[in-house]
């Protein structure tokens, strides 16, 4: 066999070897994308029940509440726009968004304010308290499912390791004293600040370190 014969056979047994890894690249990212946007529209769902359950909200929410409560707009309007404004402070932090950090801003935003023109206001206490139990637990599975894609962080979560990697201070004290400037100035504004967001702060990460594994989605580090 010549040595061009030989090649020839080569390529010819190596080709669909590439084929199939090229189209399995196709289908992980396929999944990647489908999670990432099924997790952010599951994501402005849950805030959307919390906001009707009127027990508190989450705690960036209580800003975006009190923001449009004083100056207007819908609160996903707020929440793209404040979105936007924390990826600026990206810059000095020298953080690099990625396609769902760009995604979060505005699909979350959108989902949030069609959840809300779709459910109605609910009286009851009992239909409430539900409300806020399915909230927080999916939006716990929305956070595993878009963290899960390996995409690229949400803004707020990209201004707190950002802040932890610069300052060297720990997950924990940043993110607390993140979200305890936030929730205090969203409630001087007039956001929501109720049970609701106390039982969120507690159980939020728990639930999503449990639920982590079974979203998160394998990325092959070959280009």
């Amino acid at each position: 066999m010549t040595d061009a014969a030989a090649a020839a056979r080569r390529w010819s047994i190596r080709r669909p070897v590439a084929r199939r890894w090229s189209g399995g690249r196709s289908v992980a990212m396929t999944r990647r994308l489908a999670q990432l946007y099924a997790g952010l529209a599951l994501y402005g769902l849950s805030m959307a029940l919390l906001v009707r359950a009127e027990l508190g909200v989450m705690p960036w929410d209580v800003l975006h509440q009190g923001i449009s409560r004083t100056v207007g707009g819908s609160l996903g309007t707020v929440s793209i726009v404040v979105g936007a404004l924390v990826l600026l402070l990206w810059v000095p932090l020298r953080q690099r968004p990625g396609v769902g950090t760009v995604s979060n801003v505005l699909v979350i935003g959108l989902a949030v304010d069609a959840s809300l023109a779709l459910l109605p206001g609910v009286d009851l206490m009992a239909v409430r308290v539900g409300l806020v139990g399915v909230g927080i637990v999916l939006n716990a599975v929305a956070t595993a499912a878009y963290i899960g894609v390996q995409l690229g962080p949400g803004p707020r979560d990209g201004l707190m390791t950002g802040l932890v990697r610069r300052t060297g201070w720990s997950v924990r004290l940043v993110r607390t004293g993140i979200e305890v400037v936030v929730v205090a100035s969203g409630w001087l504004l007039g956001g929501t600040l109720g049970v609701a967001t106390v039982l969120y702060a507690l159980a939020i990460g728990p639930l999503v370190q449990l639920l982590l594994p079974r979203f998160t989605v394998p990325v092959d580090p070959r280009p």
